[in-house]
C-alpha cells in the first residue's frame, strides 16, 4: 500500500497539472439548483439541474465515469461521458481525486436499476483536496483523532453527523419552545469584574485599556436576574460558559448552558416546564407530535424510551422519559441508603462512608460528606428522570429557603442517565439574606461578592423561578452518545507534543 506522503506527493503533482490545464483548481462562485437533499427532490426525468459537492465515489468506464457527490444532506450520482463533455474536460477531469469539490450541470435521468442521475454537459473544479480521505467504509478508527480531525469525522461518519443536526436542532426548539411561552431571548456579559452565579473557578483575562482583571463568566444567573429587577418577567439566555476545572467524559471546560428566569413562578412550575419541554424535544426530533401525560404513561411515543449503545451498537440502558417524572425530596433519597443517617454522628458518617465505598475528605464539612454519599450512590446510580427536591442550603446559596424548615432550600436537581442535567430553584429576593449566604460562600474572599447585583437586590426582585439546563447532557441524553466530546464539535484535547 502506498503510503500517506506518496499520495500526498500524487496530488500535488495533480494540482499542477490542473494549472496547466487553465482550470482553477479551488473554484469559484458557483450556482446551484439548491443543496443535494433540493436537487433530488426537484429531480425530474429531462430537467436540467446543477449541484455541487465533494466526490465520494468514482467508478471510472473509460470513456464515461459514475461519480458520487454528497453534501451534509445527502448523495446524488452523476454521469460523465465524452460526448456530452468533451475530451478537454475528461482530460481535466482525470487529474481529479476522491474527496474533490466539483460543480456539474446535468440533465436528469434514471439508471436501468432506478437510480436518479445527472447526465452531465457541464463541470467545474470548486476544491482540490490535496489529502486523502479516510478510507470510505473504515472512516476514523482512532477516537482522538475524530476529535482532533472533527471535519473528517463529519465527512465519512454519518452517525456522527446526524448527532450534531440533532444538537441544532434541540438548540432550535428550545428556542421554539420558550419564545412561544413567552420568554425573551436576552444576552449577558461574558466578561465579568466578579465570578458569580456559580461555586467554580474561572478563567482569569486582563483588559490592558481600563487595567481591568477580569474573568470568563462561570455562569450568566446574576446579570439575568437584574433584567427581573428591571421588570423583564420571562427571560432566557443560551449561553457559552467558562470553568477552569478538569476534563472527563461529563466534563469541558468551554460549555453550553441554557438558563431562565420566570417572575411570579417557583421551582415547581419550573420542573413542570423543564419536564414538558425535554420531552417535547423528545418527541420532535423524531418527527412526532408531542404526546399528552397520562397517569398510566399508556399511549406514550415511542422516542420518550432512549437506547444508549456501547461502541459495538449493543445497547447499555433504555431511559424512559414517559410523564410524569418522579419526584423526591433529598433526605429522603439519602435514608433509602441508610434509613438512620440524619440520627448519626459526624464520625458515624464517615464510618458509614468506608462501609458502603464513597471516598471522603477529612476537611470536609459535613453536609459535604452526605453530599458525596447522595453523588455516588443515588445520582451515579439514577437513570430514568427524578427531580430530586428541598437540597440543604448550603448547597444552593441563591435559593429561596423553605418555609417549613429553614434549612433546606427549594429547589430541585433533575437527575437523568446517572448525572445532572438541570438545577432549579425558587429564586432567594431578599438582599439581607443573599449578602449573607453569599459572604458564608465566600468566606475570606470577600472580593468575589458581587455587589453590583446585590445594589440590584435592594432595588426590589420579584419572586421567581429560574433554571439552567447542560445543553451538552441534554444532546448525550437525547442521542445516546456516551462521552461530552461526541456532542461537541470541536472539544478541548491536550495538545498532541504534552
Amino acid at each position: 500500500m502506498e503510503d500517506e506522503n506518496s499520495l500526498i506527493a500524487q496530488r500535488r503533482e495533480k494540482l499542477e497539472a490542473l494549472r496547466a490545464t487553465g482550470a482553477n483548481p479551488f473554484g469559484r462562485a458557483y450556482e446551484t439548483s439548491g443543496d443535494i437533499a433540493e436537487v433530488r427532490g426537484k429531480f425530474a426525468e429531462g430537467a436540467t439541474l446543477r449541484a455541487a459537492g465533494r466526490i465520494t465515489a468514482h467508478r471510472d468506464m473509460g470513456k464515461s465515469h459514475f461519480v458520487d457527490l454528497r453534501d451534509a444532506t445527502g448523495r446524488i450520482q452523476v454521469y460523465i461521458h465524452a460526448k456530452e463533455v468533451g475530451p478537454d474536460v475528461i482530460e481535466m477531469f482525470k487529474l481529479v481525486d476522491l474527496g474533490d469539490f466539483i460543480g456539474v450541470e446535468g440533465t436528469c435521468f434514471l439508471t436501468k436499476t432506478g437510480e436518479p442521475t445527472l447526465k452531465v454537459h457541464q463541470l467545474e473544479m470548486l476544491g482540490k483536496s490535496l489529502r486523502p480521505l479516510p478510507e470510505k467504509w473504515h472512516g476514523l478508527q482512532d477516537v482522538e483523532t475524530r476529535y482532533r480531525q472533527r471535519y473528517l469525522d463529519l465527512v465519512t461518519n454519518e452517525q456522527s453527523r446526524a448527532v450534531f443536526e440533532k444538537r441544532i436542532a434541540i438548540m432550535r426548539g428550545i428556542r421554539n419552545f420558550l419564545e412561544t411561552r413567552g420568554f425573551l431571548e436576552v444576552e449577558t456579559p461574558m466578561l465579568q469584574a466578579v465570578a458569580g452565579g456559580a461555586a467554580a473557578e474561572p478563567f482569569r483575562t486582563h483588559h490592558k485599556a481600563l487595567g481591568l482583571e477580569l474573568y470568563l463568566r462561570i455562569a450568566p444567573e446574576l446579570y439575568l436576574k437584574r433584567l427581573l429587577v428591571g421588570g423583564f418577567n420571562k427571560v432566557f439566555e443560551l449561553n457559552r460558559n467558562f470553568r477552569n476545572e478538569g476534563i472527563s467524559r461529563k466534563h469541558n471546560p468551554e460549555f453550553t448552558m441554557l438558563e431562565a428566569y420566570w417572575a411570579y413562578a417557583d421551582f415547581e412550575k419550573i420542573a413542570e416546564l423543564v419536564e414538558e419541554m425535554i420531552c417535547h424535544l423528545a418527541e420532535t426530533l423524531e418527527g412526532r407530535a408531542p404526546s399528552r401525560p397520562t397517569e398510566s404513561g399508556a399511549g406514550q411515543s415511542p422516542s420518550l424510551q432512549i437506547e444508549h449503545r456501547d461502541a459495538e451498537g449493543n445497547v447499555t440502558r433504555t431511559i424512559n422519559l414517559t410523564r410524569p417524572w418522579r419526584r423526591a425530596r433529598y433526605r429522603d433519597l439519602i435514608r433509602e441508603i441508610d434509613p438512620e443517617w440524619f440520627n448519626y454522628t459526624t464520625e458515624k458518617r464517615r464510618e458509614r462512608c468506608a462501609e458502603l465505598g464513597v471516598e471522603v475528605n477529612p476537611r470536609m464539612a459535613d453536609y459535604e460528606v452526605t453530599q458525596q454519599i447522595f453523588e455516588k450512590l443515588v445520582e451515579e446510580k439514577t437513570f430514568d428522570p427524578l427531580f430530586v427536591t428541598h437540597c440543604p442550603k448550603e448547597l444552593v446559596p441563591l435559593a429561596k429557603q423553605n418555609a417549613e424548615d429553614d434549612s433546606l432550600v427549594d429547589v430541585y436537581e433533575l437527575i437523568i442517565n446517572g448525572q445532572e442535567i438541570s438545577p432549579g430553584y425558587s429564586e432567594l429576593n431578599d438582599p439581607a439574606t443573599q449578602r449573607q449566604r453569599l459572604l458564608e460562600q465566600a468566606g475570606e474572599e470577600t472580593q468575589k461578592i458581587d455587589e453590583e447585583f446585590l445594589l440590584a437586590l435592594e432595588h426590589g426582585m420579584p419572586s421567581a423561578g429560574g433554571f439552567g439546563l447542560g445543553i451538552d447532557r441534554l444532546t448525550m441524553l437525547l442521542t445516546g452518545a456516551e462521552s461530552i466530546r461526541d456532542v461537541i464539535l470541536f472539544p478541548l484535547l491536550k495538545p498532541k507534543n504534552r
